[in-house]
């Protein structure tokens, strides 16, 4: 039973130093520290539950996000819990249509990658206190609820309520041998962890080799950069894998569009499922380009993961602009937005493979895309999800399981997200990025080990089970 009223909302620049190994290059991201704003609600409730939710963010810039969900937070503050969830649309749009705050929007930006580290918390909190995993609190919920949750408004020219009613009540048929399918089998994964760009040849030898050992059949190739080099990685990764599993390139919108069609042409020899974010983002027209001219060739067109909102996707949607849809838990506005795509992909007919990666992502988005395929999708055809086992340390119940190739699903005793953070190091070293050691950054200052340690309490970051990282140096804290 929902319950409580908001009495305090803590947010914290949490940053890890990947770019010092490589880890999460890409094209165009050459040295990204991982990180996030992490918010924490607590409510006036005797059960002491908190809602854990995050953003993601490469490092720098991170502060702002920070200063961003602080600007919105008298929207949340002192409010019901059960009058938030049981107005969800009404709290969605107060929240992007801040009469002041949405100029530096509308619904993108870090103020939406802010509204989506609160609502996150929202759900989480609300997944707590029903004793449920999020997948299942959405996977019980009414289908005229859910609806419920959805702002329908800029994107009833392709999906109306009556749309979203339909599919859901439709979904209702065979969910439970869906859901038993999910606890016994899991959703179908692949991983990038092996190919990132700045990993040289020797580093990629070995980790795709231990992924294979591991069982891992389907894999993803960071490229863009340099031609001769994504087709000499490549070809290195394809003679490793053999030509029966399955491969994928990310360009991370390093490309024109012709360059696009002109590169991925070059590299079509090496049967890629599909060519990820390969232009702008923003460029609609220029994916359906894209997509036409790489069709001939089998490749298929995949992206999503810094489209700013539902609207962009209704659009890349209705031009036929892509092949495989990839949600993002934290780039549009939690679950709420996130249900609206969901249900448009599936009335285009486009598997959806969500966008994930270190600092919780994956953990957030298992939810999302195990309640796609037993309440909306209905199929795991061309659908996959991406696991990346070298930012999380296996915990019982994690959505990795060794071997096949599958993100399990959250199990029944767990409830949330799981993607609070429950380590990180305190040791006082000066300076950011690379040569920096862990830290946790309060506004724009690194603090030192006493202050950095009294922030992780104050933010809850030693009670989640969210995921450690086991880089060197990384020495995850336990704290009280």
């Amino acid at each position: 039973m929902v319950r409580g009223r908001i009495s305090r909302l803590l947010v914290r620049d949490v940053r890890f130093p990947t770019s010092l190994e490589g880890h999460g290059s890409d094209a165009m991201h050459t040295d990204p520290d991982y990180s996030a704003a992490y918010v924490v609600l607590e409510t006036d409730a005797e059960d002491g539950l908190r809602g854990c939710g995050l953003t993601f963010t490469l490092g720098k810039g991170t502060e702002v996000v920070v200063c961003a969900v602080n600007a919105l937070a008298h929207h949340v503050l002192h409010k019901d819990l059960r009058d938030i969830v049981g107005n969800f649309r009404g709290f969605y749009r107060q929240l992007t249509s801040d009469g002041q705050l949405r100029w530096i929007g509308p619904e993108k930006g870090a103020v939406h990658l802010a509204t989506a580290a609160i609502l996150n918390a929202v759900w989480d909190l609300w997944a707590k206190q029903e004793g449920k995993p999020l997948w299942k609190l959405l996977v019980d919920m009414d289908p005229r609820t859910l609806v419920s949750c959805i702002d329908f408004r800029y994107i009833t020219d392709a999906l109306t309520e009556e749309d979203a009613l339909e599919i859901l009540q439709k979904g209702q048929i065979d969910k439970k041998e869906r859901e038993e399918q999910m606890l016994t089998h899991g959703y179908p994964a692949y991983t990038t962890s092996c190919a990132w760009l700045g990993y040289p040849d020797d580093l990629l030898k070995q980790l795709c080799a231990a992924a294979l050992k591991d069982g891992w059949t389907r894999f993803k190739v960071k490229v863009g950069a340099d031609l001769q080099d994504d087709v000499r990685r490549c070809r290195l990764i394809r003679d490793m894998i053999g030509p029966e599993k399955t491969l994928m390139l990310d360009a991370n919108q390093r490309w024109d569009v012709p360059e696009a069609v002109e590169w991925m042409s070059k590299l079509a020899e090496f049967k890629p499922l599909w060519i990820e974010e390969p232009t702008s983002p923003d460029d609609i027209l220029g994916h359906a380009a894209i997509s036409k001219a790489l069709a001939p060739l089998g490749i298929g067109v995949a992206t999503g993961e810094q489209c700013h909102n539902r609207v962009i996707f209704k659009q890349l949607l209705q031009a036929n602009a892509l092949q495989f849809l990839q949600i993002d838990s934290c780039r549009l506005g939690s679950v709420n937005e996130n249900l609206s795509v969901l249900l448009m992909a599936k009335k285009f007919g486009i598997p959806v493979c969500p966008h994930a990666g270190g600092v919780g992502l994956c953990e957030l988005v298992q939810h999302l895309i195990i309640f796609d395929y037993i309440s909306v999708s209905a199929s795991l055809q061309n659908s996959l999800t991406v696991w990346l086992p070298k930012f999380h340390n296996p915990q019982p119940n994690c959505p990795w399981q060794k071997g096949k190739q599958r993100a399990a699903t959250v199990n029944n005793s767990q409830q949330g997200t799981r993607a609070s953070i429950c380590g990180v190091s305190t040791e006082d070293r000066r300076g950011r990025g690379r040569g920096a050691a862990p830290h946790v950054v309060v506004g724009s200052r690194t603090v030192g080990a006493g202050r950095a340690a009294a922030v992780c309490r104050e933010a809850e970051l030693s009670r989640g089970t969210a995921p450690r990282l086991p880089w060197k140096g990384l020495l995850p804290a336990s704290l009280p």
